[in-house]
């Protein structure tokens, strides 16, 4: 039977300084047990290198990079800053050579050079953003929430929150440098979020928080090797009887990537949409309670039965059974203790 382990990063206080919580899943019951805590200060966000050896983190003072080791235990390489306030995402392109930030606060995009053994090797570009939109402490001046490769690893797509678009820069893979080749314009006053590519890389989803809503793109280059974002679709995250204060949070896909899901924050609630393989588009199956408060990541499980939610502000993992036939969740077993979880990932461990 395969064998999946979970990193959970976490904020941490003057009283708890473990940032990563690591945890042992089964898959079959829809559960994870905690195996071990790293100390790490508030982990923001992390994520795993696509080659699956190497997890990447937040911190206060930068990024911290991991070997992962065959068991599921992390082995700390080293840290390095990013020579700005502390990020809020943080990505991988797809061949591992560079790692990519996203500054809320400052408004940011750093370019980190990676060393073939997964440590950092120095900073490669930064750009910070200019503009704002019009909402008040939202969207008043530049944030960076997101920065995403295009799955055929030429553009890097730097969600700027608070200039409502993408910011799609063209990457040298030589150099790490960023060079500014289209901009995908999101409504005013959506708040973009997140952006994700669909594995074959013909379709993107944008998430927005504030209008929550996701907006559906076709991608491609055309003959003059510049990307092509056509939008498609504006499908709303929420119920029509959703509760206010809405806020559209994260994404994540099915692992056959026929399914996409989303979290709502204020709503509190998970919804699940079918993907047309054709056209990329969305038909919402469900949104549903999850039990929690503010569920600011989910993730779903390899076998597509069971979905947990990662609730911020009520500290707590909460765990449910998916039938996407029938369209339902069921709370699975009790909630877990888990203080302000940010992000949550999963990986297969090697036979």
């Amino acid at each position: 039977m395969e064998k999946y382990v979970a990193y959970l990063s976490t904020y941490t206080d003057e009283k708890d300084d473990h940032g990563i919580r690591i945890y042992d899943v089964d898959v079959e019951k829809g559960r994870m047990t905690e195996r071990k805590r790293i100390k790490i200060t508030n982990a923001s966000y992390v994520t795993i290198a696509h080659n699956g050896e190497h997890l990447y983190s937040i911190t206060d003072t930068g990024v911290v990079a991991y070997r992962i080791e065959k068991d599921g235990e992390l082995t700390k390489l080293d840290r390095a800053s990013i020579n700005g306030m502390r990020g809020c995402y943080l990505s991988t392109d797809y061949t591992d050579s560079f790692l990519f930030v996203a500054g809320y606060h400052d408004g940011k995009i750093t370019v980190l050079k990676l060393k073939e053994d997964g440590s950092i090797e120095k900073i490669a570009d930064e750009i910070y953003l200019k503009g704002g939109g019009s909402i008040a402490e939202r969207n008043f001046r530049p944030h960076v929430s997101c920065v995403k490769m295009t799955r055929d690893n030429k553009f890097l797509c730097a969600v700027a929150t608070g200039n409502d678009h993408v910011m799609v820069y063209s990457l040298n893979p030589a150099t790490g440098k960023l060079k500014l080749a289209d901009i995908v314009r999101s409504e005013q006053d959506s708040g973009p979020k997140y952006i994700k590519f669909r594995r074959d890389g013909k379709f993107a989803y944008v998430i927005h928080e504030i209008s929550d809503t996701i907006d559906v793109y076709s991608y491609s280059v055309d003959d003059r090797g510049n990307p092509v974002f056509n939008k498609v679709q504006k499908i709303q995250t929420v119920n029509d009887y959703h509760a206010g204060g809405s806020a559209a949070c994260a994404m994540d896909f099915s692992p056959d990537h026929k399914y996409l899901f989303c979290s709502n924050a204020g709503d509190n609630s998970i919804g699940a949409f079918a993907i047309d393989d054709e056209t990329g588009e969305l038909t919402k199956k469900f949104v549903l309670p999850i039990s929690g408060d503010y569920p600011k990541d989910i993730c779903c499980f390899p076998d597509l039965k069971h979905i947990l939610s990662v609730n911020n502000e009520s500290d707590s993992l909460t765990f449910f059974t998916m039938d996407l036939k029938k369209n339902t969740i069921v709370m699975n077993g009790p909630q877990i203790n888990a203080p302000k979880g940010n992000s949550i990932v999963m990986k297969r461990l090697e036979d």
